[in-house]
């Protein structure tokens, strides 16, 4: 039963990995002519954050934008992972609420980022992760 939980890890982190580097690639165009685009993503950004000032809604994508990345690719190569999923848990949830507060609780809920969220907080409250960077990091140490 052990092995098929490492699986489920795993996957877990990659699942969690690809939301975030998907999001990030579809904003900076790189899905092509699938991408939304850098100014959609600002104008959702203003949309979502409704009860934020408009001149600091660029600010405020460029900073989801950073922390999504490298989220997304700690998470992926599972580096500091219980950090990266704390993370993830923080700002998925930050972004559950303002989407809550702006649209209600059906789009959220739709989108499931809850269940992103709770999925990295559950992530983060593990105490190994097999196939990762830190399992590499961490059997070196004890050589």
């Amino acid at each position: 039963m052990k092995r098929y939980q490492d699986y489920a890890v795993l996957l877990l982190r990659i699942a969690l990995a690809t939301g975030f580097l998907s999001a990030v690639s579809s904003r900076l165009g790189l899905w092509g002519s699938q991408s939304s685009g850098w100014e959609n993503f600002l104008v959702y950004t203003g949309k979502v954050n409704s009860f934020v000032p408009k001149n600091f809604i660029p600010t405020i994508a460029i900073i989801a934008t950073i922390a999504e990345s490298v989220l997304g690719l700690l998470l992926f190569i599972g580096y500091q992972t219980k950090f990266a999923s704390i993370g993830a848990a923080i700002l998925t949830f930050v972004f559950a609420l303002a989407m809550t507060y702006s649209f209600g609780i059906k789009d959220p809920l739709d989108y499931s980022v809850f269940v992103f969220s709770t999925a990295a907080f559950l992530l983060s409250t593990l105490e190994k992760y097999r196939w990762s960077l830190d399992e590499i990091i961490s059997k070196n140490k004890t050589i």
